[in-house]
């Protein structure tokens, strides 16, 4: 995939908003509910470089191979970033890109989660309660 075609397979994600920002961040960012998962630097000499975030195990893996890098600022959060898009299997790079997007989508309450996605809203795991409201005196 080149940089147009990841540009359009983020966009295709459920409930996904691109926004982009000018000087001086220079970014094209993708965000679901509000949490971003995926930006391209759209400014020289880093133009189209493309940034996401990772599974931890995959991280060390992933910057070890040529053309991956720890992205700037975010490599702390596991965050990488791929120089060339172009050099990474297609099913490899929209595995990668689903995996960020869907560990965004976690963040959210279930009931965004279900709006943003078209299921039905996920019930709370057994053994946990709603909080009794203490009594008045």
């Amino acid at each position: 995939m080149d940089a147009t075609q990841t540009r359009d397979f983020c966009a295709t994600l459920p409930g996904v908003t691109a926004t982009e920002w000018g000087e001086p961040a220079n970014l094209l960012a993708y965000f679901v509910g509000g949490k971003r998962f995926a930006h391209f630097k759209t400014s020289d000499p880093e133009r189209w470089r493309f940034s996401f975030k990772v599974a931890p195990e995959r991280f060390l893996e992933l910057t070890d191979q040529p053309g991956f890098k720890p992205a700037r600022w975010l490599g702390r959060y596991r965050w990488v970033t791929v120089v060339d898009v172009r050099t990474v299997p297609d099913e490899e790079l929209q595995s990668l890109i689903r995996w960020s997007y869907r560990a965004a989508l976690a963040t959210l309450s279930r009931t965004r989660q279900a709006r943003i996605t078209g299921e039905a809203p996920v019930a709370a795991p057994p053994g946990r309660r709603k909080r009794q409201p203490s009594p008045t005196r």
